[in-house]
């Protein structure tokens, strides 16, 4: 894995041993994850467009192309292969105010 993926690889891996990966999902069958990072932080990633809302992503995926993907998103899809993701059920409203909230933080 670190081979592939670099120093995402073993921040990843203590993410999904820390089991900090939560697949969020409403009634309609939308679907997020919040990863809690080694800072505290709650990111948002949307692997049905590899997508995160940390800073790492933002930069070193977007802007450099350095990397292919930031530790939340690689630990995300290590939990979904694992099966190791917590599970979340939540309403529709519930679920938009999570969304809001990512953009409150952004703007």
């Amino acid at each position: 894995l670190k081979f592939i993926f670099g120093p995402s690889a073993v921040p990843a891996l203590d993410l999904v041993d820390q089991r900090s990966v939560t697949q969020v999902r409403s009634p309609s069958g939308r679907t997020l994850y919040q990863v809690l990072g080694s800072s505290g932080k709650l990111y948002t990633c949307y692997s049905s467009c590899h997508f995160c809302t940390c800073p790492a992503f933002g930069f070193s995926v977007l802007q450099k192309s350095e990397s292919l993907l930031c530790k939340h998103i690689l630990a995300v899809y290590l939990s979904q292969a694992m099966g190791a993701c917590q599970e979340l059920a939540v309403s529709e409203e519930q679920l938009t105010n999570v969304l809001l909230a990512e953009e409150e933080d952004e703007g």
